[in-house]
């Protein structure tokens, strides 16, 4: 199973579609799309159905950096929310 991204422009957003699955080396891929917006971006994630460690630790530093999280699925949202516990607890 290989990661795919859809980019699509809507209204003052650019929404990344992400289906598939996400690891280690689509981060830096991703990172750059992300970057490259000129607008805020928005990662629908409804059709990602694996993750890794580093794909989860990029999502958090995404969401803290501003990027909206659509259609989380509950086992990356429970993962995500456990990443963040778990850097607060190590500061």
């Amino acid at each position: 199973m290989v990661l795919r991204v859809e980019a699509a422009a809507h209204r003052r957003l650019t929404i990344l579609r992400l289906s598939g699955r996400l690891q280690s080396e689509h981060v830096d891929q991703l990172r750059t799309q992300i970057e490259a917006s000129a607008k805020p971006v928005v990662l629908d994630l409804e059709g990602l159905k694996l993750v890794d460690y580093a794909s989860v630790c990029f999502l958090a530093e995404c969401e803290a950096g501003g990027v909206e999280l659509s259609h989380c699925s509950p086992y990356i949202r429970n993962w995500i929310s456990r990443e963040k516990a778990n850097r607060r607890g190590d500061s």
